[in-house]
C-alpha cells in the first residue's frame, strides 16, 4: 500500500474500495473481503444507505480499528441537523471517521461544513473534505474554514483526468481522490489500445494499468466491485510501474468526457430528498 499525507499531517492510503450502489449484504460483504486481503481504506455515505453494513464489516474483519480508514460523506439534508454527525457515527457502530465529506454542494452546505469543523474540533473525525465540489465553491469553503478541507473527491479518469483543478488543489495542499476511477465499467475505456499493450507488457489487467497511472498521477482510488476476484486483483497494483514515458501517453487520452454531470435541478433534488438511513439493514 501507498500512502498520501493530508494538509493535517493524517496519513491516508491511496486505495480503497467504494460501496456506492453496493446493497447492505454486498456492503458487508465486500468490504470484509477487502480489508481481510490487505485493503485499509473504505468509503461510504449516508445517502449509501449501507453504513450499518460497513460497520459490520469493520468487526468482522477482525483488523484493529486504527487501521483501518473510514471514510463517509454527509447528505445535504442532513447539513443542518446538529447530531447528524453522531447518528452517522452510531450507524457505523465507531467512535470516530477518519474523513467527512460533504457529499454534494447542495442545500446550506456552510452549515454542513461547520457541522463537521466542529466535529473535528471535538476528536469524533481526524480529517474533513469535499466531494463533487467545482474550484469556486471549494474557493467559497476556503473563504470561510476554520478547518480547511483535505481531500476533495471527484470524478476522475483517464478520459476525464481534471488537470487544471488538480493544480489548484496541489497549490492549495488539498488531495484529490478519484470515484469512477475505471470510468463506470466503460468498456471503451477498458479496452483502449494503450491499456491493452501495457497490460500485455506488464502481465496485468487493463483495469490495474488504470489504477496504477492513478497512483502514480497523486489520485487517491475507491474503485467499488462485489466480485472478490476483481477486489483482489485491485489492489494487486503495487509491484510494477508505469514509465514517465507511458504516464505522458495516458495522459494524451483525456478528452473531457464526465460519465456523470449535475445540474442545479439534481442538486435541488439532492437538497430535498431524505435517504433512508434509519430503514438500512
Amino acid at each position: 500500500m501507498e500512502f498520501t499525507k493530508l494538509n493535517n499531517g493524517v496519513q491516508m492510503p491511496m486505495h480503497g474500495i467504494g460501496t456506492f450502489l453496493l446493497s447492505p449484504d454486498e456492503a458487508e460483504a465486500s468490504a470484509t473481503y477487502a480489508l481481510k486481503n490487505g485493503c485499509q481504506l473504505i468509503d461510504t455515505a449516508n445517502a449509501y444507505c449501507n453504513e450499518k453494513a460497513v460497520g459490520r464489516a469493520m468487526k468482522n474483519a477482525g483488523i484493529d480499528r486504527k487501521n483501518i480508514f473510514l471514510e463517509t460523506k454527509l447528505w445535504p439534508s442532513f447539513y443542518e441537523q446538529d447530531d447528524a454527525v453522531d447518528k452517522t457515527l452510531d450507524r457505523l457502530q465507531t467512535d470516530y471517521i477518519d474523513l467527512l465529506l460533504i457529499h454534494q454542494p447542495a442545500g446550506n452546505y456552510i452549515a454542513g461544513y461547520k457541522q463537521m469543523e466542529k466535529a473535528y474540533k471535538d476528536g469524533k473525525v481526524r480529517a474533513i473534505g469535499l466531494s463533487n465540489f467545482k474550484e469556486e465553491q471549494i474557493c467559497e469553503i476556503l473563504n470561510i474554514c476554520e478547518v480547511k478541507p483535505s481531500v476533495l473527491q471527484t470524478e476522475v479518469h483517464p478520459y476525464y483526468q481534471e488537470k487544471e483543478l488538480k493544480k489548484f488543489l496541489f497549490h492549495e495542499d488539498i488531495k484529490i481522490q478519484a470515484w469512477y476511477p475505471l470510468g463506470h465499467g466503460d468498456n471503451a475505456l477498458l479496452n483502449e489500445p494503450l491499456f491493452k499493450s501495457l497490460a500485455e507488457k506488464y502481465g496485468k489487467s487493463t483495469a490495474q494499468i488504470i489504477l496504477r497511472w492513478h497512483i502514480q498521477d497523486g489520485n487517491i482510488v475507491i474503485p467499488g466491485s462485489k466480485n472478490s476476484d476483481h477486489i483482489k486483483a485491485n489492489f494487486d497494483i503495487f509491484d510494477f510501474s508505469l514509465t514517465d514515458e507511458e504516464m505522458a501517453e495516458i495522459s494524451s487520452l483525456d478528452k473531457g468526457v464526465r460519465y456523470y454531470t449535475s445540474t442545479p435541478e439534481m442538486l435541488k433534488k439532492y437538497a430535498e430528498m431524505i435517504p433512508p438511513v434509519d430503514e438500512q439493514k
